[in-house]
């Protein structure tokens, strides 16, 4: 059964599409990183490195429903065996029967929040020859900035998703912050792509931040400013996240790629509070 979290009526639960290693070594998609910053990493989630040292990454997506609702789902994973994902990803994924072992049809998915456009976040938002929408109710919201970006990003994406969603009439664009309910947000995140954003979730007072790429592994918890070499902006991605981790702390946020799928933040552990002043005062924030 996956792993689900509640916020007052909220429900989001945690649909692991696949896991696998990563194409190249962690310490060339974090090249910056220390030996003392992979230390605390492996301390704080040792089920994303392998014994060999391999950064080894879920690949997750988020359903998201309040009582017996429709379900609102956060990226769309890596999809089936012909999905864009699969020169570099463990297709096919199990999406379908994950959201079957949680009780979700994808006929009760009323909203696809696209983070961005990468193709491990997409991979069952389009499905067949000719490409349908795999969620034949739902609305697919990107932010424009995005949606300007797709054909830089990815060549293929304008034909092979964009159309296929315009043609269904199920794509929707945002521009920027919007609400979708009184508790569920969308945030402009931008850097890790151009339009990259994030889902803010308020109960209560509970606060769950539903990450997308803003982060990808635990060294960036242990220190924000490190950036991934797979960002488009890192400059912009940083600031990104060290905006969103101060605005919104204390928070759970539900990540895709770390080896758990919820991790409070900051870590209730002695020390990490210093941690996070410390990249305040380095960011000037």
């Amino acid at each position: 059964m996956p792993l689900s979290r509640t916020l007052g009526s909220i429900t989001v639960t945690a649909l692991t599409d696949g896991e696998g290693a990563f194409f190249q070594p962690r310490t060339e998609a974090f090249p910056h990183a220390t030996a003392a910053h992979w230390q605390e990493a492996d301390r704080r989630d040792p089920a994303s490195v392998t014994a060999g040292g391999q950064w080894w990454l879920q690949f997750r997506s988020f359903a998201i429903r309040s009582g017996g609702g429709p379900v609102t789902l956060v990226d769309a994973g890596i999809g089936p065996t012909d999905a864009p994902a699969a020169s570099w990803a463990p297709v096919p994924g199990r999406l379908p029967a994950e959201l079957a072992a949680a009780g979700i049809d994808p006929a009760d998915v009323d909203t696809v929040v696209l983070t961005h456009l990468h193709t491990d976040h997409i991979g069952w938002a389009v499905t067949g020859s000719p490409g349908r929408p795999y969620f034949p109710n739902a609305n697919y919201l990107l932010q424009r900035a995005e949606l300007d970006a797709a054909e830089t990003l990815n060549p293929g994406l304008p034909a092979d998703l964009i159309a296929p969603l315009r043609a269904a009439g199920q794509l929707r664009v945002v521009d920027g912050e919007t609400t979708l309910t009184p508790a569920v947000r969308l945030l402009p995140t931008p850097g890790h792509t151009p339009g990259h954003q994030s889902v803010l979730l308020t109960a209560a007072d509970e606060r769950m931040l539903v990450t997308g790429d803003l982060l990808v592994h635990m060294v960036q918890l242990v220190d924000p400013n490190l950036a991934y070499a797979h960002e488009e902006d890192p400059e912009r991605a940083r600031t990104s996240r060290l905006t969103a981790l101060r605005a919104h702390s204390p928070t759970l946020l539900a990540t895709p790629h770390l080896g758990t799928p919820f991790t409070q933040f900051p870590a209730p552990a002695p020390g990490d509070h210093e941690v996070i002043a410390t990249t305040r005062r380095k960011s000037g924030q």
